[in-house]
Formats: structure tokens, C-alpha cells, sequence
């Protein structure tokens, strides 16, 4: 499996590549050039912090860049078929977290997280409350635990926007850790917290778990399922 994914991370490049020069040409642009200023940045761009597999992405910028890329893209129709199905895709992902919760059969189910990345309060375009969204739609009793949105809900600047926006998801915030897994048979792990990664690895007291970050020591067994492990 290495050499498959080895080869079709090299053919995804090339496409990627010729996707934004095809772009670039209809903009009038040269697509050397893009690339060439993209691959200055060795701290991001080429980063192997997205090779690594996980949930989806979310927050302001990637899903809004995206999609103006796409538009653009149709603007001066140039085929795009790889960058088009990303939001696909994400989607996609966000679908299979619900899918494993699910196939443990448990109604009560506690996410540990809500924003879209761990250490903020941000809740735009999180895949996390597009998970929230499905369980509730599915009438599972829902219980969340995320001491920055919590904080934001009552005291920061994006009050607002939790309380208008997501009052239905926000209303299930509950005040600690403990609070959540005692009202779960079902936990999600969907943050990078170190407080979660306790949970998950420590006494769960038979709880099944849904791991969205990478944290379990081991790939998926009957009481613990990874995202992509």
C-alpha cells in the first residue's frame, strides 16, 4: 500500500499543479510563476503536517478559498475536476465520523470539542457541528464539552454568533469533561487537547469512542474506532 499511495501522492501534485496552471492561464497568469511562489513556503504549503490523515477541515479560510478558487475557476472555464470535489470530499468525511458513531449502536453519544481547531473559540464552517448537526438530526441525546466556545457563549466576541447562529448546538455545551462522559456511552474525541487525549487513553469505564484526532496507540478495535486508523 506504501508504493500505491506514494505514486498517487506524486500523481495528486502533478494534478493539483496543472489545475492551478490551467486556472492561471485563463486568469491571464503565469501558472510557473504561482507555483513557484507556493513552493517558497517550506513552513506551510510543503509542510508534512497535511500529509498526516484526520478529520475534515474547517474554520475561515480553507472552505471559503476553496470554493473562490472553484468559482473562479468557472469563471474562465477552466476544468477543474480535482479542486471541485474537495468540498465533496470534506463532506464526505464528515459523513463516515457519523457513520462510526453509529455503528456502535449507542444513542447517548458526548463530543470533547466543537471548534474547528483546539485553543479557539471559532465555530465557522467547523466539521465538528456539522457532526453535532447530523446526531441531532437524528434524534441522538447530545452532550459537548469545549471550554473556549463555552467561555465565547457567554462572555466573548463570537456570542453572538453562537447564541444566533447555533443556538440549538450551543444549548448542549455543558461545563466540564466529567459532565459530558457521564451523560455518554459514546464519546468523540475532536480536538487536539491533551485533556481529551487523557480520556481517551485512560479509564473510560467500558464508554465506546470515536477518535477524530489521532490520539489512540493502536488502529480501530470493537470499543474504539479511528477516523482513519
Amino acid at each position: 500500500m506504501v508504493k500505491y499511495t506514494c505514486n498517487v501522492w506524486h500523481a495528486t501534485k502533478v494534478t493539483f499543479a496543472n489545475e492551478i496552471g490551467n486556472i492561471a492561464k485563463g486568469l491571464g497568469v503565469d501558472g510557473r510563476q504561482v507555483m513557484d511562489v507556493i513552493c517558497q513556503d517550506h513552513k506551510l504549503n510543503l509542510s508534512s503536517y497535511y500529509l498526516r490523515p484526520g478529520y475534515a477541515f474547517g474554520g475561515s479560510c480553507l472552505p471559503k478559498d476553496v470554493r473562490a478558487l472553484d468559482f473562479r475557476a468557472n469563471q474562465v472555464h477552466a476544468e477543474h475536476p480535482m479542486i471541485s470535489s474537495l468540498m465533496r470530499s470534506n463532506e464526505v468525511h464528515v459523513k463516515r465520523a457519523f457513520e462510526l458513531v453509529a455503528s456502535f449502536g449507542e444513542r447517548r453519544v458526548g463530543m470533547l470539542g466543537l471548534s474547528f481547531k483546539a485553543k479557539t473559540d471559532d465555530l465557522r464552517e467547523s466539521p465538528l457541528v456539522e457532526l453535532a448537526e447530523m446526531l441531532i438530526g437524528k434524534g441522538y441525546e447530545l452532550s459537548i464539552f469545549d471550554e473556549n466556545v463555552e467561555y465565547a457563549r457567554v462572555h466573548g466576541a463570537n456570542r453572538e454568533y453562537i447564541n444566533s447562529r447555533i443556538p440549538h448546538v450551543a444549548s448542549l455545551l455543558r461545563s466540564s469533561v466529567d459532565e459530558v462522559i457521564d451523560a455518554s456511552d459514546t464519546l468523540v474525541v475532536g480536538l487536539n487537547d491533551k485533556k481529551f487525549e487523557k480520556v481517551l487513553n485512560g479509564s473510560r469505564n467500558g464508554r465506546k469512542v470515536v477518535d477524530l484526532v489521532g490520539f489512540m496507540p493502536h488502529a480501530s478495535t470493537e470499543e474504539m474506532q479511528g477516523i482513519c486508523w
